[in-house]
Parts: C-alpha cells; sequence; structure tokens
C-alpha cells in the first residue's frame, strides 16, 4: 500500500512540472561540434576528387561497412591527381557504428564526417549510401571531374604541397614559412 502511495506521490509531483520537450522534426537542434554524422567525401580545390582507392577505409572500418572498388584514372578521365581513385565508394549506415576509424585510416584526408544526423529511412536498401551521395558539393570554381590537373603538375603539387591559391581548401590561409618572425621582448 505504502509503496503504490509513494508511486502516485512521485507522478502527481512531475504532473506539474514545466514540460522539457524540443520541436525536433520542425526545428533541427544543432550537433556538438565534434559530433559524428555523415560521412564526405572531400575534393580538391580544382574539384578532383581526394580519394585514391587505396581501400584503407574499407579494411579499418570494424563493422565492414564500407565498399571500395578502385580505378585507373587516365589521361583522357582523371578524377583525382593520382594514379587511381574510388571507382565505386558505398557506405552502409545500417551496419556503421560511427567510430571513425575510416577516417583515422585515410592518407589523403579525403574522408571526413559530417555533423549530419539525419539518417533515418523506410528502407534498408536508402541507407547505403553511394560514392555521388557522398561527393561534397561542387564550390564556386571547381570543376567536375574528369578533367586535367590544375593545381600542379603532379600528385605531389596536391598532397605534399597543397593548394597554389591561399584560402582554396577548406576556406583556411597557408601559414607564410619563409622566414621566422622576430620575438620582441
Amino acid at each position: 500500500m505504502f509503496d503504490s502511495v509513494k508511486g502516485f506521490g512521485l507522478t502527481f509531483s512531475t504532473m506539474f512540472k514545466k514540460r522539457v520537450t524540443i520541436k525536433y522534426p520542425d526545428v533541427p537542434q544543432p550537433a556538438a561540434p565534434r559530433y559524428h554524422g555523415r560521412h564526405v567525401l572531400n575534393r580538391h580545390p580544382d574539384g578532383l576528387e581526394k580519394c585514391v582507392g587505396c581501400e584503407l577505409c574499407a579494411w579499418a572500418c570494424p563493422a565492414d561497412a564500407i565498399y571500395v572498388e578502385g580505378g585507373d584514372n587516365t589521361e583522357d578521365a582523371r578524377y583525382s591527381p593520382g594514379e587511381r581513385y574510388g571507382a565505386v565508394y558505398q557506405i552502409n549506415y545500417a551496419r556503421c557504428i560511427f567510430c571513425g576509424l575510416c577516417i583515422e585510416a585515410c592518407p589523403t584526408r579525403s574522408l571526413t564526417m559530417s555533423n549530419s544526423y539525419e539518417l533515418a529511412s523506410d528502407s534498408r536498401a536508402d541507407l547505403i549510401y553511394t560514392k555521388e551521395q557522398l561527393l561534397a558539393p561542387l564550390l564556386p570554381g571547381m570543376e567536375a571531374p574528369p578533367h586535367a590537373m590544375r593545381l600542379g603538375a603532379n600528385e605531389t603539387d596536391y598532397y605534399v604541397q597543397g593548394p597554389t591559391n591561399p584560402g582554396a581548401s577548406a576556406g583556411a590561409e597557408r601559414p607564410d614559412r619563409s622566414e621566422p618572425k622576430e620575438v620582441v621582448r
């Protein structure tokens, strides 16, 4: 008897408190800055894909959610600066555990995770994202591949030296490393 009165007391005490609800579908909540959401395949400032089809992300995935099939670039059809590119790229979000190990395994930093968390679907087939769905959109000044390399003569110009025009990649300028700055005390 005493337990049921105690239980009803808790119910009645919370009945008149202010409700803490969010209007999620109408007003989406912002995710935390380091939230692991949907994957994004990044591009170079000229529009070429950063993915070189090495398949390291697929090997690092503990859930076996990533499938990559590499293809060879030719002079007529160049999709990335290297010899190869990711011809087929799929991520199965029904299997993905959003651990981020694929991001750490990527040698070219082509794969990153966004803050997008809306992945719900009525069908499991809709949860398999293809390369076209994962690729970052073309920004102003970018050209859709295949095309020739615009930022240098070889892939070293893309991956080691970086872009020649400051601010082209990720909107950040490269620091000036020509001379060390003098410190005044």
